[in-house]
């Protein structure tokens, strides 16, 4: 028994988040419908995690197992493709020690969160446009307080069955590209269950002059989701790149 890596991207909106779920389309439940179909045997797969309804992936990778040998890799991709359609892409299929895993093995994983200050519909609905501006310096000030921050309870989806909220950021950071985009960018070992979509809705607030920095600190404190900004919409959240020390 061969176990293998999938990388891929999709588009969220057409889909109900990553995960299976009953009456309802998701990524994980079309790829393994997919997978299964040109393989011609059940194939289950395992991702690096659950994005949300809505949430893009530019890159997210998941394991399978498989008995024998694959069909070769450029036309097992290119029949992979046809069947997922327009939303989904599987970009490359490696090979990969029995015990390798797609969730419990990625060192790091990234998020990009773009706003748009210009209302085109060239961006939407990919960015959140924000006709006001917002103060990126400030915002870059708070952002650097979770480098330092452990307990990530205030950000975290309320009644979710994670067993610890404690997680290690490396990177939080705001970014122009232009004049018109506004690029948030984290990375971290782990990520809870709507908590970067959290902490960009808080630090919108404090980029429109609703929150202080101090206020931002305290809500961190708090350990209080309640205490904490708006979720902001998933579409334009992306999960950016997986790292694992196996794959280059």
């Amino acid at each position: 028994m061969g176990r293998y890596f999938l990388r891929l991207a999709y588009r969220g909106a057409p889909f109900h988040g990553w995960q299976v779920q009953p009456n309802a389309v998701s990524v994980q439940g079309e790829v393994e419908k997919a997978m299964s179909v040109v393989l011609r045997t059940p194939i289950s797969v395992v991702g690096a995690g659950r994005t949300d309804t809505g949430v893009n992936a530019r890159t997210m990778y998941a394991h399978f197992d498989f008995e024998g040998d694959l069909p070769e890799k450029g036309r097992l991709l290119v029949s992979l493709n046809r069947l997922l359609g327009r939303d989904i892409a599987v970009h490359d299929i490696i090979p990969v020690h029995a015990g390798a895993h797609a969730r419990f093995d990625a060192s790091e994983r990234s998020y990009k969160y773009f706003v748009s200050f210009e209302k085109t519909p060239f961006f939407y609905p990919l960015s959140w446009h924000c006709p006001n501006g917002l103060d990126i310096p400030l915002m870059n000030e708070a952002a650097r307080l979770l480098l330092d921050t452990a307990d990530f309870t205030s950000f975290a989806k309320l009644h979710s069955d994670a067993k610890t909220n404690i997680c290690k950021v490396t990177k939080a950071e705001w970014s122009l590209e232009g004049e018109s985009i506004a690029v948030f960018s984290i990375t971290a070992d782990r990520f809870l269950r709507n908590m970067v979509r959290a902490i960009v809705g808080t630090l919108i607030d404090v980029g429109r002059g609703k929150l202080s920095l101090e206020g931002f600190r305290r809500i961190i404190e708090r350990k209080d989701r309640c205490a904490a900004g708006q979720s902001m919409p998933g579409e334009a959240l992306f999960l950016w790149n997986v790292k694992y020390d196996y794959i280059k």
